[in-house]
């Protein structure tokens, strides 16, 4: 099989690798369309790499026994894995999993693991069917696209009645602005590129303003009636953005961040915790057991097929991380057999 890597700064190549086997609960999936996340980051450093991706939908090839998905079964892959016993695991949690075993001892092989390819492997359980009628294109939305936002507000508990602030706008903000829609929520934005200030709008973010603005803080609040935003979501990775959420978010509002971040973020406890009484959480992906959730959006927003700018054939996976780093998309999607 054909797999994308990355061999040097700004160069990317096909290989030819051999086919992953199942073994026990491991399926083999043949991958019809492969989400693209920040791997543009990696092909810009030029950090090698040989293990692309974490998202892909697709179907069904080959099992090693009878279990919870057979040949033919349209699938979303899940990122990543867990060892689907402990109660992290059990409960939908599984991403969180501490103890997730060596992927070369559980699947006999080191090949499988990456998403920008043609065939994986990945345990039955996190293999959701695809709903009756929808596209691999459609699907592939159920990842990073819509995926963190949809469990951050879902922990967040967001409804009709909140005004939300979501903080960088690539396509992971921009799911986060459609999934605040679908749930009836006022959404206000914050970004700088002009190309993704216009897709939020698009996608009825009703402000959208500069981060850069000195008065940021008093402009939201100023849209707020003085109070601050009642929920916050941060998908940039950005400590200006995060601290900027502490300081726009009324008293006993809620606040998650889905954007990685190795920095250090300066938080008072007392004034920005305890007297204001905030909730800060931590959210990386869904639970397993709200997926069926997460399908009712794909398949009723009228706003989900904007978020796809660019589909490119893997075959031009130089044009498409080349594209992907000018920072002037929403979500891109890859065909593996193309």
């Amino acid at each position: 099989m054909k797999k994308a890597i990355i061999v040097g700064e700004r160069r990317a190549e096909l290989v030819d690798v051999p086919d992953p086997k199942p073994k026990n609960d491991w399926a083999v999936v043949k991958v019809h369309v492969a989400p693209m996340c920040t791997e543009y980051k990696m092909f810009v450093s030029g950090q090698k790499a040989d293990n692309l991706g974490h998202e892909a939908v697709g179907e069904v090839v080959e099992v090693a026994q009878p279990g919870r998905v057979k040949p033919g079964d349209r699938v979303v892959v899940q990122p990543l894995y867990g060892c689907g016993k402990c109660p992290l695991c059990i409960s939908g949690e599984y991403i969180h999993c501490e103890q997730p075993g060596d992927f070369a001892l559980l699947t006999g092989g080191t090949e499988g693991r990456a998403t920008m390819t043609q065939y994986l492997v990945k345990p039955d359980w996190l293999l959701p069917a695809i709903p009756n009628g929808m596209s691999y294109e459609r699907a592939g939305l159920a990842l990073c696209a819509l995926g963190p936002s949809f469990g951050a507000f879902q922990r967040l508990g967001l409804t009709a009645f909140d005004t939300v602030l979501v903080t960088g706008l690539g396509p992971v903000g921009l799911g986060g602005v459609t999934n605040a829609r679908f749930r009836g929520a006022r959404v206000l934005a914050v970004d700088s590129n002009a190309y993704r200030i216009e897709r939020a709008r698009q996608l009825e973010a009703e402000h959208v303003l500069d981060p850069r603005d000195p008065e940021i803080v008093s402009r939201i609040r100023d849209l707020t009636g003085g109070r601050g935003v009642d929920c916050a979501l941060d998908c940039s990775g950005n400590v200006q953005a995060e601290r900027l959420l502490i300081d726009a978010t009324r008293r006993k509002g809620k606040i998650a961040f889905v954007g990685e971040c190795q920095a250090d973020l300066a938080v008072r406890v007392s004034p920005d915790l305890i007297r204001k009484g905030l909730t800060i959480i931590g959210s990386w992906h869904y639970n397993l057991n709200d997926y069926p959730a997460l399908m009712k959006v794909i398949q009723q927003s009228p706003l989900v097929e904007q978020l796809v700018s660019h589909v490119f054939p893997m075959s031009r996976i130089q044009q498409a991380l080349e594209t992907s780093a000018t920072n002037q998309t929403a979500k891109m999607l890859l065909r593996p057999w193309e």
